[in-house]
């Protein structure tokens, strides 16, 4: 039987592994917490025509589609189409655009 191969980036922790991350995520958390910063939730995908407008950005960014599409994958309006960014820059500087005036920085 082959051995899979781990994908680069996407680690999977055993439960021992797990509790370790937990408490060192807690810990920052808290810490953070502390010193007036709470936490956000944003999403992780944005249009594709907004994450490829600062220029050369294809490298880092990962498309997403459907296989399932009927017009498939490459005859989708680049306005409809979604991709993942490396970071998660453009999603938080979208959210605190739309959130002007309702966030308080510490």
């Amino acid at each position: 039987m082959a051995k899979p191969t781990p994908l680069s980036g996407f680690p999977e922790w055993l439960p021992d592994g797990r509790i370790v991350e937990q408490h060192v995520l807690d810990t920052l958390r808290h810490t953070f917490e502390l010193h007036g910063f709470a936490g956000i939730e944003t999403r992780a995908v944005e249009p594709l025509d907004q994450l490829l407008r600062k220029g050369e950005t294809s490298k880092e960014v990962y498309l997403l589609s459907r296989l399932q599409d009927e017009d498939g994958p490459d005859q989708q309006n680049r306005e409809k189409q979604l991709g993942l960014h490396f970071d998660l820059t453009v999603p938080f500087a979208r959210y605190v655009l739309e959130n002007a005036g309702k966030l308080a920085f510490p």
